[in-house]
């Protein structure tokens, strides 16, 4: 048995949670959308087609906000293709995925889904074939009242009240060669700044996310940014990160180590932003959006068989990654990161949200089921909101491939608006278990309320239609409190939510 120590203090506040950070994405890609939440011949569908089975697990995981209708789809799409009768919305080749889009489902009808889930809408335009003209018009489709060309046209395509979209993604990862429309730094920053002021302009109460680089592996990360900001830091209110993580050759160790990366990217790309600030000598506070991330590379090779029987079809069964016990450890220790940097990361989306990369598997005409990363996202949307704390982790460490001093207790701590105070913890210790002492100095009486825990002892375990429950979350083994110090026993290989009330 090891031992670790955790102490925190209800005034050292990194900031409050946002609730856009326990957000998703849906993409028309591969069975997201049609497939997905969409599948009008199932048993379970309802009067709009929407699958209600597959509802009830995005309501379980309370997503406040998905981010539509692409990635990078949206760099090749019109958006005037998805309104109207559907009869009349043309079929398109979608050339970032190599796939037929039907428009069957668009703005409207998505809107609709996204209010049944208890979902607003990240909405993307189109920076890559299109630009600014386009990007003032949807705004005006979705958001003004009435009374002009593309609100009247919203009026008689069925909706007379305004959807009412806040907040708007200016393009998708507009650095990459594979993007319709890639840019050069200066060119997007242009286009963004000149997109934005114009959609403000439409409507003064919207917020818009710029893209940053598609990676914090491009060899432009950080030249893009600060060339991307010196052009429009004014008109826009977050930055955008993208990030996703592998493990092709099983190294459990080194894998669950990637948060380290992540935690530089985000203060990497946090300090660019003010360092442009700096430059400026603004007043106005660049944020972060964390638009994608997710772990991302069990369907790459089945990927390339697909394109090459099926190229053009519609719905393609595209990266259907089926996720493992050690893929929820990391999805947990990303979620804990996303919290330590809640002063900064104030969006972030799961990438995505059913079939696709997603916590959620459907099959068509069949059942649907959580995969393992579903239980660490569940967790952290319910019992993460209200305010971050600045969490001392004293630990072990061990050094792997790429990093050393990797502590084997990852850990975070958030305060509810009721007083309750949540420990979420990740044990990456292989083989033993820890005692884990922690010091609640400041919140007076509290008592262990729920210990829960996510463990199997096969890294490699999943879940499936036949057996949703191979990895999912038991009670722990819990432990004691007196006089405001907890010693709770955290089993090896673990997920941890430890609730005190």
């Amino acid at each position: 048995m090891k031992n670790a120590k955790i102490v925190v203090d209800k005034d050292f506040i990194v900031g409050e949670v946002d609730k856009r950070l326990f957000g998703s994405f849906i993409e028309h890609l591969g069975r997201a959308v049609y497939g997905g939440i969409y599948e009008p011949t199932h048993p379970e569908a309802d009067e709009l087609g929407f699958r209600k089975d597959v509802m009830e697990f995005v309501k379980k995981l309370d997503v406040p906000m998905v981010r539509y209708p692409g990635g990078n789809f949206v760099s090749g799409f019109n958006w005037e293709d998805s309104v109207g009768p559907r009869e009349e919305r043309p079929k398109r080749l979608d050339l970032a995925w190599f796939t037929t889009e039907t428009n069957e489902v668009g703005l409207h009808e998505f809107a609709d889904w996204a209010e049944k889930s208890g979902s607003d809408i990240m909405y993307a335009i189109n920076l890559g074939s299109r630009g600014p003209e386009s990007a003032r018009d949807v705004v005006e489709y979705a958001n003004h009242p009435s009374g002009s060309k593309f609100s009247d046209m919203r009026i008689a395509n069925g909706r007379k009240e305004p959807f009412g979209i806040k907040l708007w993604c200016l393009g998708n990862e507009m650095d990459g060669p594979w993007q319709m429309g890639q840019k050069t730094a200066k060119e997007y920053g242009r286009i963004a700044n000149e997109a934005s002021k114009m959609m403000k302009w439409v409507d003064p109460t919207i917020e818009t996310v710029a893209c940053g680089s598609s990676s914090s592996e491009m060899p432009t990360f950080g030249s893009w940014e600060m060339e991307m900001l010196d052009e429009c830091y004014e008109n826009v209110d977050y930055v955008s990160l993208h990030r996703y993580y592998a493990n092709p050759t099983g190294d459990t160790p080194g894998f669950l180590a990637r948060t380290m990366d992540m935690d530089d990217f985000i203060k990497s790309v946090a300090a660019i932003c003010d360092a442009v600030k700096g430059k400026k000598h603004s007043k106005h506070t660049v944020n972060l959006s964390f638009d994608e991330w997710n772990v991302w590379y069990h369907s790459s090779e089945q990927d390339k068989e697909i394109w090459k029987q099926d190229k053009w079809n519609r719905a393609l069964p595209l990266l259907e990654d089926i996720y493992n016990f050690e893929d929820a450890l990391l999805v947990g220790s990303m979620l804990i990161t996303l919290l330590k940097n809640a002063d900064r990361v104030k969006i972030a989306c799961l990438a995505q949200l059913v079939n696709v990369i997603a916590p959620i598997m459907t099959r068509n005409g069949g059942g649907v089921w959580a995969q393992t990363i579903f239980y660490p996202f569940m967790h952290a949307s319910k019992y993460g909101r209200g305010t971050s704390l600045k969490t001392l982790v004293e630990s072990p460490t061990y050094s792997c491939t790429d990093y050393d001093n990797v502590p084997y207790i990852d850990s975070t701590v958030t305060v509810a608006e009721d007083g309750s105070v949540t420990v979420f913890c990740v044990n990456r210790d292989m083989e033993e278990d820890f005692d884990l002492d922690i010091d609640l100095r400041s919140f007076g009486e509290l008592k262990l309320a729920e210990h829960i825990v996510l463990h199997h002892d096969d890294v490699k375990a999943i879940n499936t239609e036949e057996n949703p429950d191979n990895v999912a979350p038991t009670a722990g083994p819990g432990g004691v409190i007196e006089n405001n110090k907890a010693k709770i026993k955290i089993p090896a290989l673990s997920w941890n939510v430890i609730r005190f009330e």
